[in-house]
């Protein structure tokens, strides 16, 4: 079985939105050596409408060597939108076929390697809380963002969190790897 996976840039404060804005400074090596080694495994991308309308009008004409493009443009990508339709413009995206749990469910038992949610709070937060991903790797940056996007919410439930892995990187980010608590 295919494994969901998701990795996500997190400020101290818990904010995962617009990381640009506020992780320039502590990126190093050894992030970049995690972000390619997780690359390097999948080969299928979930995004949600806006995460896919972002990245689309910038990811393909992106600088032709930059690594992440790379990977991006040419990755299978599928897209849960309720508000979109018909084909997309950007290189191997398509529409879900189906609501995004049973899609995933039924992705899940397919030929392939991973699967990463990619751009979406909200995608990540729904397969979360259905047991539907996998792994849930935060890179978390030693910055105050102050202000965006968090990943959990008051009104979320109590999820338990196995730690799988984690790596403290020269520049003080803390790459912790979690699986959800088996019952």
């Amino acid at each position: 079985m295919r494994k969901v996976t998701t990795g996500l840039f997190y400020s101290l404060d818990g904010v995962v939105e617009a990381p640009n804005l506020w992780q320039f400074d502590s990126f190093d090596d050894e992030v970049g050596a995690a972000m390619v080694d997780m690359l390097a495994r999948i080969d299928t991308v979930l995004l949600g409408r806006v995460g896919y309308q972002e990245w689309a009008d910038y990811w393909p004409s992106a600088a032709a060597d930059d690594p992440f493009g790379q990977f991006i443009n040419p990755v299978q990508k599928f897209v849960a939108s309720r508000t979109l339709t018909g084909d997309l413009e950007w290189k191997n995206s398509q529409l879900m076929d189906a609501g995004l749990e049973d899609f995933v469910r039924t992705l899940k038992e397919t030929d392939g390697g991973d699967i990463s949610v990619c751009a979406s709070i909200s995608l990540v937060r729904q397969l979360l809380f259905a047991g539907l991903l996998d792994e849930l790797t935060l890179t978390m940056h030693p910055v105050v963002a102050g202000a965006g996007r968090h990943l959990f919410t008051p009104e979320d439930p109590t999820t338990r969190l196995t730690l799988q892995d984690s790596t403290i990187t020269s520049k003080g980010n803390a790459i912790l790897r979690y699986a959800l608590r088996e019952p």
